[in-house]
């Protein structure tokens, strides 16, 4: 199969073609790399197996473009605990950096995490989780600005259609080369990069609090959610007309009817079309208000005015 054709294959349903993938991400990861003039890419390692992917697909686009354009790039991949970070997390962070010889930064939020409970003594574990998630963000895009660079996401499809992730938090970014994948193509994916073992068998976690367990707090093992959510995407493709799968922020509307999934266990779809309904907030930019064309208008001789006056002045 040619890496065309099977680039093209690769997104009718959950299984895909690793090697295609990889190739084409790092000519994306290259090609913005170029486009924004950046000089590092930074991004959050969890000690997880998505932000493990993000790392080494990184890494081989910085190869890459060495190679081509003789320009060195940096990558800046930091590891954020918090007071919830687990010891697993820690070592399979530290594992990635040694079986890839990455530099990995440390830089603890646990203070902020802990000023936060003493701020919010009755904050659920998942508002201090949601807090952390954007404390972590703000900290990655002043790395950013250090370093000159672009920050890298790490969500996947199925946390962006579940709106499993926290808005302005772990969603916020500036590229992200897995967000097409979803969860179940993302370990096999991990396979194909050699990632440890380790991040791969571990059950996904966002490290809220002790054991907690993505597939737990979801009530359904990744592998019956991605068919689902296949099935979903194949049919807002078919509704929009799309020749490539469509973005998890253009899901059609008519797509999100039970009616289409009858084959799938009932509470199953009921959990995951009312996540991706009620998460469509975090997929899209802000609403921004529009005034009428009389208004436009006017505002713009208003400013107009406004400027000939301070000019007279």
């Amino acid at each position: 199969m040619s890496t065309k054709s099977a680039k093209l294959e690769s997104f009718r349903g959950v299984g895909f073609c690793e090697k295609a993938f990889v190739h084409e991400s790092v000519k994306f990861i290259c090609k913005q790399i170029s486009y924004t003039n950046a000089r590092s890419l930074v991004l959050g390692v969890s000690g997880g197996v998505d932000s493990a992917v993000v790392a080494r697909l990184c890494q081989l686009a910085i190869q890459r473009y060495a190679r081509k354009f003789h320009t060195p790039i940096k990558p800046v991949c930091v590891f954020l605990p918090s007071l919830t970070t687990s010891a697993h997390s820690r070592e399979d962070a530290k594992a990635l950096a040694h079986a890839f010889s990455l530099s990995l930064k440390q830089h603890s939020i646990a203070h902020y995490h802990e000023q936060f409970l003493a701020d919010f003594p009755k904050a659920t574990p998942l508002e201090a989780g949601n807090f952390c998630a954007r404390a972590r963000m703000a900290v990655l895009y002043h790395y950013s600005s250090v370093y000159q660079g672009i920050v890298v996401g790490t969500s996947n499809q199925s946390e962006l259609l579940l709106g499993y992730g926290t808005i302005f938090g772990d969603l916020a970014c500036a590229i992200n080369p897995i967000g097409a994948l979803f969860k179940t193509q993302i370990f096999s994916l991990a396979r194909i990069l050699q990632i440890p073992e380790s991040i791969i068998t571990k059950p996904p976690s966002a490290d809220l609090y002790p054991n907690q367990s993505d597939e737990c707090e979801l009530g359904f093992s990744y592998a019956s959610i991605d068919s689902l959510l296949a099935a979903i995407v194949k049919k807002s493709a078919k509704y929009q007309g799309a020749k490539h799968q469509p973005t998890p922020s253009t899901i059609h509307p008519k797509a999100l009817h039970k009616k289409h999934y009858k084959n799938f266990d009932e509470k199953l779809v009921s959990m995951v079309l009312t996540r991706i309904k009620a998460n469509q907030f975090k997929r899209e930019m802000p609403t921004i208000f529009l005034p009428s064309p009389k208004l436009l208008r006017e505002l713009r001789t208003d400013t107009s005015s406004h400027k000939a006056t301070h000019k007279d002045t």
